[in-house]
């Protein structure tokens, strides 16, 4: 087992109508101003943002707010939300939707702790977190894991090409994230299946390394538990979405995923080892185009499976004894893993292929640009499972097409 350090500081309430307990939780922790950030119409219309102003008033906590905030979130919306935030000097920052929500309001959070800074400097690794305002999070989209991850993404559709990209910091850790299923009943069965989806690629991602066999049986039982778990209830949440079970299910999958647990032990010491090719062939997509983000791993994982799989055989076939209760040779089990993988997102109602992810004739030009944009112009690889350049970029998306 590798040497890790493990840190998770967040506090998480799940269960019915816990978004009620929110005036509490603040008054528990000690913050009084309080700056909403969410995302449509949705939190407006459902009622959400009403109870949950009136648990801050009942508890005497002052807030503000301010939306707008979309999938794939954009550095430019998010300057002007730090700009509201400023002018009401919160001591708290609250997410109230999924992850392109709490990214955003992480963001705002070391946006408002240094007001001099440019945050798409800490993106474009010009400049490092140093503080932040606290943040804490309702959830009510069960994909990204960002209540209980030191990470978040940004885009810059300002510069050309736009990039999407991420930065990790223990800032970026919430201090207590609101769990409620039934804030989720009311999501299109194709953002469940993309949420579900995101999840699986979260533990995958960790999972399929090359030096994984050396690593922590622990962290892989759990890794393969989980996704085992999700493969049984993202279809169920999808046909049934006011299934509380699955939608219980698929939401404390979603916060475990990306909380570094199912990674500690293999390739790196705060357990973010692991290959993350399929979320930077997928991010380059959503950068671009501006695709979901689940979907746009679904449609390319087969190719990436299949091209890297060489590089550890052994792993892949271990999942696909352990997850999919296959048998025989390496290669075999390997490949009908895979199979079995892409019939799952089916399931989900998710493309596996870019003809299907894509409205428009995805041409040679069109693989070319979103190579180039994976691999910044050529100047960077990707992966850790087999090194990605832009040669093979091409290819993966080519295969995927």
């Amino acid at each position: 087992m590798r040497d890790f350090v493990y840190y998770t500081p967040t506090r998480i309430f799940f269960g019915r109508g816990r978004e009620n307990e929110i005036g509490k939780i603040c008054d528990e922790y000690g913050y009084s101003r309080v700056f909403i950030v969410y995302g449509g119409q949705s939190a407006i219309k459902s009622g959400l943002l009403d109870r949950i102003a009136k648990s801050l008033t009942d508890a005497g906590i002052v807030y503000d707010m301010a939306g707008g905030v979309k999938a794939n979130p954009v550095i430019s919306k998010t300057r002007e939300i730090i700009k509201l935030a400023n002018i009401f000097n919160p001591d708290l920052i609250l997410a109230v939707g999924g992850g392109s929500v709490i990214d955003t309001a992480k963001t705002v959070g070391y946006g408002v702790a240094r007001p001099g800074v440019d945050v798409w400097d800490y993106f474009a690794k010009k400049a490092t977190i140093t503080k932040s305002i606290p943040i804490g999070a309702i959830l009510t989209i069960a994909a990204a894991g960002s209540e209980m991850s030191d990470s978040c993404v940004q885009t810059n559709m300002e510069i050309d090409p736009p990039i999407k990209c991420g930065t990790n910091s223990e800032f970026n850790r919430c201090k207590f994230a609101i769990l409620n299923p039934e804030l989720t009943f009311t999501l299109p069965k194709y953002q469940i299946g993309s949420g579900a989806a995101d999840i699986f690629f979260h533990t995958a991602d960790r999972y399929f390394t090359t030096d994984a066999l050396t690593g922590n049986h622990m962290s892989d039982e759990i890794a393969e538990g989980l996704m085992r778990n999700i493969i049984k209830y993202g279809p169920v949440g999808v046909e049934n979405p006011t299934d509380y079970e699955a939608m219980s299910e698929i939401m404390w999958s979603s916060t475990i995923s990306h909380n570094d647990l199912t990674g500690l032990g293999t390739n790196a010491e705060r357990g973010r080892g692991g290959d993350w090719s399929p979320h930077q062939l997928g991010q380059a997509m959503s950068a671009l185009y501006d695709v979901t983000h689940g979907s746009s791993m679904t449609a390319i994982w087969a190719a990436w499976a299949k091209y890297c799989m060489d590089a550890n055989i052994e792993r892949f076939a271990q999942y696909g004894r352990n997850v999919w209760d296959y048998s025989g040779d390496d290669e075999t089990v390997a490949l009908e893993a895979i199979e079995a993988t892409d019939d799952w997102f089916r399931s989900l109602g998710q493309p596996t292929r870019l003809s299907e992810l894509f409205d428009f004739d995805v041409t040679d030009d069109v693989i070319r640009e979103i190579a180039s944009n994976c691999s910044r112009g050529n100047t960077r690889t990707i992966g850790q499972l087999k090194v990605l350049n832009e040669a093979d970029m091409i290819k993966i998306y080519t295969n995927a097409r």
